[in-house]
Formats: structure tokens, C-alpha cells, sequence
């Protein structure tokens, strides 16, 4: 990471992880390996990809407040959920890559891909959101585990969030999307600290990486409330079907 042109590249691929990690989410499948290809081992990828995932839902939180959208105090129940459940997950991480896991998250992908497609009909104008008592408890149970796979490798997850905020609590995909980077701003906090207990971020690269994705962040968060519901969705299926081919086909 000697070179100058190194650090533009991670400000461009910043910005793209940014804005579609926001909209969307399994952005981190293209900002780890650009780390890894740049020279990081992949502990050390995993964690200083932390440092701009960190600005980057920063960002996001602000651009989605600043247009007046926010789910508080649900959003930070979930996020403490996950904060547990975070610490457990970058704690035992100890590779972010590999075959098999890949082709298990490209199926995972797949599927989220098909509960799009054959979703249930849901008119969220007849529901009321559903953010107390047992959904309450059914979704920070959940997000315990969604805290897991965060602080393991966080890449894929906010797929997952939007789906599960959207069918489960009623939440409409912006208001989803505005929870989703609440929560996973929350548990990164504790996974980044994990990872820097273990000497696993080198800082430069982190900060120069996250220039690009808070960019990318304020920009989507602010599209994505301005354009509704139908371009999250849109995006969202078009980033699940590119990351599921990504992950079969391109290890």
C-alpha cells in the first residue's frame, strides 16, 4: 500500500461500498477482497474494513435523520441485541474468506432473491408498523444473531435486516433501511473494538477507505427517501442476484 494511486482506488470502491451498502447491503463482498488484493491478510482486511463501515452508517444515520426518518428507540434495542451477539461473532473470527463459505452465502442469496419475487402481499398503507411487545421481543432475539454473523464478516447482512425488518415488523424498505444502518452502526462499534484489541486494523488504509463509504452513505441515504420504496426494492434485487453470481462463479 506504497502506492498513490492505491488510495484513490479505496476512495472510489469507498464510495461505491458506501452507497450500495446503504440502499441495499453485501457490499463488503467487493471492499474485502480489494483489501486482501491490496496486500492486508484477511484478519486484518475484516477489521479495518470495520473503520469505514463504521463512518459509513454514521453517515447514513444522519442522511436518513436529516429526512426526518427514524425508528428510535427500536432501532437502538436492536442494536444492543446485536452488539452482544457481535462481540461473540468477531471474537471467533478467524477467516472471512473460503470456498464453501461463499457458496453457502451465494445460496443465501438465492433465496432471499426468490422470497422477493414470491413475497407475501403486504399493503403497509392497512398495517400499522409492528415494533412493540412480541414482535419487539421476536426481533431483538433475531438481531442477537444477526449481531453474530456481523462481527464475524458483516458481508450479506443487510439483505437479511431489510427482509426480516419489512415481512416481520412492518416497516416500510426506507424505514427499514434508515433501522438497518442505525443496528449495524451499533455492533460494528463492538466488533471494531475486538478487532482492535487483537492488533487487526491498520488505521490509514481504514480511514482512507472510509472517506469513500461515508460519501457513498450520505449520498444513498438521501436517494433512497427521496426515490421510495420501489428503487430500494429494485436495487436490492439487482445486488442480491449480482452478489449470489459473484460469490458461485468468481471465488
Amino acid at each position: 500500500m506504497e502506492e498513490w494511486y492505491h488510495y484513490v482506488l479505496l476512495i472510489v470502491v469507498g464510495y461505491i461500498v458506501g452507497f450500495i451498502n446503504t440502499v441495499a447491503g453485501g457490499a463488503s463482498l467487493i471492499s474485502l477482497p480489494v483489501l486482501i488484493f491490496l496486500g492486508l491478510p484477511p484478519a486484518v482486511a475484516n477489521g479495518t474494513n470495520r473503520v469505514a463501515i463504521v463512518v459509513q452508517t454514521s453517515m447514513a444515520v444522519l442522511g436518513f435523520k436529516s429526512k426526518g426518518v427514524s425508528t428510535f428507540p427500536f432501532n437502538i434495542y436492536l442494536g444492543l441485541s446485536a452488539l452482544l451477539g457481535s462481540v461473540l461473532g468477531a471474537s471467533i473470527a478467524v477467516d472471512i474468506r473460503g470456498e464453501t463459505f461463499n457458496r453457502i452465502l451465494a445460496v443465501i442469496m438465492v433465496l432471499v432473491v426468490v422470497l422477493m419475487v414470491f413475497r407475501p402481499k403486504i399493503n403497509l398503507e392497512d398495517l400499522a408498523e409492528r415494533i412493540q411487545g412480541k414482535h419487539l421481543w421476536i426481533a431483538i432475539g433475531a438481531f442477537f444473531f444477526v449481531g453474530i454473523y456481523g462481527g464475524f464478516i458483516n458481508a450479506g447482512i443487510g439483505f437479511i435486516i431489510l427482509l426480516f425488518l419489512h415481512y416481520v415488523n412492518h416497516l416500510s424498505l426506507v424505514r427499514a433501511n434508515a433501522t438497518k444502518v442505525a443496528v449495524v452502526l451499533v455492533y460494528t462499534l463492538a466488533a471494531l473494538a475486538v478487532f482492535i484489541f487483537h492488533d487487526k486494523v491498520i488505521w490509514k488504509v481504514g480511514g482512507v477507505l472510509a472517506l469513500g463509504n461515508g460519501l457513498g452513505a450520505w449520498t444513498a441515504s438521501r436517494v433512497s427517501v427521496a426515490k421510495g420504496d420501489g428503487f430500494v426494492r429494485r436495487f436490492l434485487l439487482l445486488m442480491v442476484l449480482a452478489m449470489a453470481v459473484k460469490l458461485w462463479f468468481f471465488n
